[in-house]
């Protein structure tokens, strides 16, 4: 596990943006570099682009397939599935007694 501080990892997680680029860098895991965002309390880059989501999540409900999305975004299907799992929650209704 390659020692980086909180400050090196928001870093290279501006420059090369994704848990992947920053494994492929030290010759570590993706999920090494996530566990390690976890850690310091660093947020994924998955809510730095709301645009996106929100267009990932509308086609996805029109039927698009994740594979797909992921291709037409540059992402990986996990993420692309990820994305539509935790930004395509509708809201629930509020209940009132009257």
């Amino acid at each position: 596990m390659p020692k980086l501080s909180k400050a090196e990892l928001i870093k290279l997680q501006k420059k090369l943006t994704t848990d992947e680029a920053i494994g492929k860098k030290f010759g570590v895991t993706r999920q090494a570099i996530h566990w390690l965002r976890k850690k310091y309390g660093i947020e994924s880059t998955y809510a730095d682009n709301p645009e996106r989501n929100a267009k990932i999540v509308a086609l996805y409900k029109k039927g698009t397939a994740g594979t797909a999305l992921a291709k037409k975004f540059g992402l990986s299907v996990s993420q692309a599935y990820g994305i539509i799992k935790i930004f395509g929650k509708k809201k629930a209704k509020k209940i009132t007694n009257i």
